[in-house]
């Protein structure tokens, strides 16, 4: 088996010596995206802006090194995300971008746009065929990420209470799912309406195809028959009525759907991964809060393939020192029995899974779990 090609950089300066911005840009050009034609082309650069009160999201000092990259080789990159399933800062487009602004990713910080890819409210979708799909066959992407000609994803690798850690394939996957995409990755079934949130204002009822929204006394209820299961309704509800199906899916099923969105979203156009292994916060950015890193930073990761470079980052962080007064530090002290050797993201949250989504995603033909770490000075 041909193994793929990961290039790492660490976190060290030298007083007088490049600077961390300009360790990236010499480790994505060591990368070979210079390979890639961006002459006129739209780059979608896929991010996460991090939730308001979350300080664990990579700085936009990172992004405008790749935004400047991708300009200066005639691209025209913007920055993009899709918005979020649950009611947070960042469900749709004009929080998303306020919250993005806070944070400090601006034209100014970054040198490029950001846009929402699924549109206002999360509605604005392109339906794109999974080749090879077993669970999704028609997976739900943000349309603008669609539109675009090349797609690079910008990771924070850290961990998630769900699929034990976020990294290339969750970025893209996961976030470059609309609302209703989301909702089909988490959950298997069909969404019902909190009449206590519910004000009747039929916004459910004019956004269904197939009149499954129905109002009576003021108060819409959804007839389940007549749902698809599309989760539409879910972005178009102003009140955040419309609630999705309280029974999850498996966490294989959803590390399988998650690489099966991924995969819509990069087959058959360019595509070039960057991971910040840096503040490994437990739980995901899209927390209102961070808790204290669990490993101490390790570097900046860069692929072609996405599969390789999040199986070299999890190899890494499980290699790593386990950090004191973290959370992991707390876990392994509770109960050293019951944690499982180096597996720092079961130790985190017993209840999570990530290996089935490598296994799925290599399985798909998106990349390959075997690689050869290249170390970039």
């Amino acid at each position: 088996m041909t193994k793929a090609k990961v290039y790492f950089s660490d976190m060290r300066t030298r007083y007088g010596g490049l600077s961390l911005p300009q360790k990236l840009g010499k480790l994505i050009e060591a990368a070979g995206i210079g390979d890639i034609d961006f002459q006129n082309k739209f780059a979608a650069i896929k991010i996460h802006f991090g939730e308001p009160g979350n300080l664990s999201f990579l700085r936009p000092n990172y992004a405008k090194v790749v935004v400047d990259t991708v300009a200066a080789q005639g691209g025209r990159p913007f920055l993009t995300d899709c918005n979020t399933l649950y009611v947070g800062r960042r469900k749709h487009a004009l929080e998303h971008i306020t919250a993005a602004y806070e944070n400090g990713f601006s034209p100014f910080s970054t040198g490029c746009h950001i846009i929402i890819a699924d549109g206002l409210k999360g509605t604005d979708e392109a339906y794109v065929t999974v080749p090879g799909g077993e669970l999704v066959q028609e997976a739900k992407i943000g349309k603008a990420l669609m539109d675009a000609d090349i797609v690079i994803s910008l990771n924070h690798f850290k961990g998630h209470e769900a699929t034990g850690f976020g990294g290339a394939i969750k970025n893209i996957g996961m976030g470059g799912g609309t609302r209703a995409g989301k909702m089909e990755m988490h959950h298997d079934g069909k969404p019902h309406i909190s009449e206590r949130k519910c004000i009747g204002c039929g916004a459910c009822v004019r956004i269904c195809a197939h009149g499954a929204p129905i109002i009576e006394k003021k108060k819409a209820h959804i007839d389940l028959d007549k749902c698809v299961g599309c989760g539409r309704c879910i972005g178009a509800c102003p009140m955040d009525a419309v609630k999705p199906p309280a029974d999850g899916s498996s966490m294989e099923a959803l590390n399988k759907k998650m690489a099966e969105y991924a995969w819509a979203i990069l087959h058959g156009r360019p595509h070039f991964h960057i991971s910040l292994i840096v503040d490994v916060s437990p739980y995901c950015d899209c927390h209102a809060e961070n808790d204290a890193p669990v490993v101490p930073n390790i570097g900046m990761l860069a692929s072609f393939d996405p599969v390789a470079l999040d199986q070299a980052c999890a190899d890494l962080v499980n290699a790593a020192p386990v950090m004191a007064n973290s959370l992991l530090d707390d876990h392994l002290k509770a109960d050293p029995e019951g944690c499982q050797g180096h597996d720092h993201f079961h130790n985190l949250t017993p209840e999570s899974e990530w290996k089935t989504c490598l296994a799925h995603a290599e399985k798909l033909g998106m990349g390959t779990r075997a690689y050869e770490l290249v170390t970039v000075k």
